[in-house]
This record gives C-alpha cells, structure tokens and sequence, in this order.
C-alpha cells in the first residue's frame, strides 16, 4: 500500500470479531446517516454468507469493511474510516484487503452502491476497477439521495 502518511505504516487487519463490535458500531453511527446497528454487525460476523474485517493501527479502530458473498459474486455492504483518518490509504487498503480475501474465497465480481454526491468514495472505486452500470433512484433516505450501482471483475 502507498502510504500518504508514514503512520500509516502500522497498519494492520484482522477478520471482525465480537471485540470488535462496539467500536464499529460506534464508527459506523459517526459515518452513516442511516447506521447498522450493533446487533447488525453481528448477525454479520456469524452469518456464512459475509464476511468483515477491521483495520487498526495499534490497538485504535481505523475503519473496517465487508462483504455479503453469493456464489461467485460479494456486494460490498460497508466500508467506514475513522474521521482524523480520512483520504490517507485506509480506504483503499480496506476495499484492496477486501478483494484479496474475496478472490482468495473464489469470488470473480463485486459490486456496491454509493451516494451519487460522495466523489471521494467513487473516485476510490474506480480506481479499483469498479464502474457505474446503472442507478438506484432515491436509495438513500437521510438525505434522500440516488445511488450509482458500480461493478467490478
């Protein structure tokens, strides 16, 4: 990973577990209008069917992300970074660690959906090969807003 900030330099992962939960939850409210709540993430680390991780630079949360699979394909569901850590690389080593493990799973495409006004995240998308095939009108309700569905092979 490039790094834009040489703390960046301790950054690690690990696959989410029950420890992680509260921290999580806590990021996602701070970055989400509409937040999974914590009994969400959990369902989520139990179900089979998806998978998360969590980046930490020392024993700090710096975001996490994941990933519901089906069959050879995993829609991204969320990927957060803690706010003072922003536009530095945890993003794109969270959505590159998430792909790696995806492909090393046997998953062949990805897709998501993003905030049509959230430049940032699309410009990190597509960086990863990801594009926009289509819209999800008013998929966001806090603000109401439409959503680009991107894929990915």
């Amino acid at each position: 990973m490039e790094n834009k900030d040489d703390a960046l330099q301790e950054l690690y992962w690990k696959e989410m577990s029950r420890e992680d939960l509260c921290a999580v939850a806590a990021l996602e409210a701070a970055s989400f209008s509409e937040p999974w709540s914590l009994e969400s993430f959990h369902q989520a680390i139990e179900s089979p069917h998806m998978y998360y991780l969590t980046a930490f630079l020392g024993e700090n949360l710096a975001g996490y992300g994941g990933y519901v699979r089906s069959f050879e394909e995993a829609c991204i569901t969320n990927i957060a970074v803690d706010p003072s850590l922003r536009r530095k690389g945890v993003g794109s080593f969270l959505l590159n660690t998430l792909m790696e493990q995806g492909r090393q799973q046997g998953i062949e495409r990805f897709t998501l959906e993003v905030r049509v006004s959230n430049e940032a995240a699309i410009r990190l998308y597509e960086k990863y090969g990801f594009r926009s095939v289509g819209m999800r009108k008013n998929f966001y309700s806090f603000p109401k807003e439409d959503a680009y569905i991107m894929w990915t092979e």
